[in-house]
C-alpha cells in the first residue's frame, strides 16, 4: 500500500470533540478548585467565629475565677506589666493571675484588649528579673499579631484535605507556632534587659517546681541538653507548638550577643 503522508483520513469530529472533552475537563478542574477555594474560605471563617466565642468564654471564665491585676489589687504586678508595656510599646492589655500551681503563662485574644494569664505559681520562683522576661514574653506576642494570627492561621492549617496534606498543613502551622516562641523570647530579652535572667527564666519552666527544691541549674541545663540529641524528643518537637527549652535557651543567647539587640541597647556602632 501507498504510504499515506497526511491525516485526512482522521474523523471528521476527532479533532471537535477532544476540544469539547478538553473544554469539560478544564471546566470540573476549574469548577473543582473554585468550590474547594470558597468551601475553604467558609471553613476558616467558621473557625475564626468559633475562636472568638471560645475566647469570649475563656475571659468570663476568667473574670470569675482568676484575679484580674490592677493598680489596687496587685500594684508590683501591675507597675512591671505597664512597664513591660512601655518597653515593648504594647497596646492595653487586661492581665489576670490564675491560681495554678504550674510554672506557666499564657495570652490570647481576637480583639482588644488582649489578654496575659500569669500562673500564681510563677511568684514562688521567680524574681523580679525573671518574671519581667515572661511578661515580656507574653506582651511579645501580643505586640506581633500572634493572638490573632493563631487563630487565622490555626484555621487555615485545618482545612479538610487530604491525609498527607492536612500532616503538612499541621506540621507548618507548628513550625511557624515554634518560630513565634523564639521572637517572644527576644520580647522578654528587652523587657527585662538582662540575657541570664531570661535564661533563668526559661531553665526554671523547663524543670518545673522542682527548681525550688534545690535542683542544681547546670545539672537541670545538661538534662534538657540532652534532650536535644534524644531521637524521640527531637521527633516530638516536630509536633510540638514549642521548641525544646534548651534550642530556646541557645536562641536566646545567640540574639543576645547580636549586632541588632547591641543596637537596640545602644551598644556598639
Amino acid at each position: 500500500m501507498k504510504p499515506v503522508h497526511n491525516t485526512s483520513y482522521r474523523y471528521p469530529h476527532e479533532q471537535t470533540i477532544l476540544t469539547l472533552t478538553l473544554l469539560l475537563v478544564f471546566g470540573v478542574i476549574f469548577f473543582t478548585a473554585t468550590a474547594t477555594v470558597c468551601g475553604s474560605v467558609v471553613f476558616v471563617a467558621a473557625m475564626l467565629i468559633i475562636a472568638y466565642f471560645a475566647t469570649s468564654n475563656r475571659h468570663q471564665s476568667l473574670l470569675k475565677t482568676a484575679q484580674e491585676v490592677t493598680p489596687q489589687t496587685n500594684p508590683r504586678l501591675n507597675d512591671m506589666v505597664e512597664e513591660c508595656r512601655a518597653t515593648l510599646q504594647t497596646e492595653a492589655v487586661q492581665t489576670f493571675v490564675a491560681n495554678r500551681n504550674a510554672l506557666n503563662a499564657y495570652t490570647f485574644g481576637l480583639t482588644s484588649p488582649k489578654v496575659v494569664v500569669i500562673y500564681s505559681a510563677l511568684a514562688q520562683v521567680m524574681d523580679e528579673d525573671e518574671l519581667k522576661f515572661i511578661v515580656g514574653h507574653e506582651l511579645g506576642h501580643v505586640t506581633l499579631g500572634h493572638t490573632w494570627l493563631n487563630s487565622l492561621v490555626g484555621g487555615m492549617a485545618g482545612i479538610p484535605s487530604p491525609f498527607m496534606g492536612a500532616i503538612l498543613m499541621e506540621a507548618a502551622f507548628l513550625w511557624w507556632n515554634r518560630a513565634c516562641e523564639y521572637s517572644a523570647d527576644r520580647a522578654g530579652l528587652l523587657a527585662c534587659g538582662d540575657v541570664n535572667k531570661g535564661i533563668s527564666a526559661l531553665l526554671k519552666i523547663g524543670v518545673g517546681l522542682q527548681v525550688s527544691q534545690g535542683v542544681d541549674p547546670q545539672r537541670a541545663l545538661q538534662k534538657l541538653r540532652d534532650e536535644m540529641n534524644d531521637t524521640v524528643s527531637t521527633v516530638g518537637e516536630l509536633f510540638a507548638t514549642h521548641p525544646l527549652i534548651a534550642r530556646r535557651i541557645d536562641e536566646l543567647k545567640k540574639w543576645a550577643a547580636s549586632a541588632e539587640y547591641k543596637k537596640r541597647l545602644g551598644i556598639g556602632d
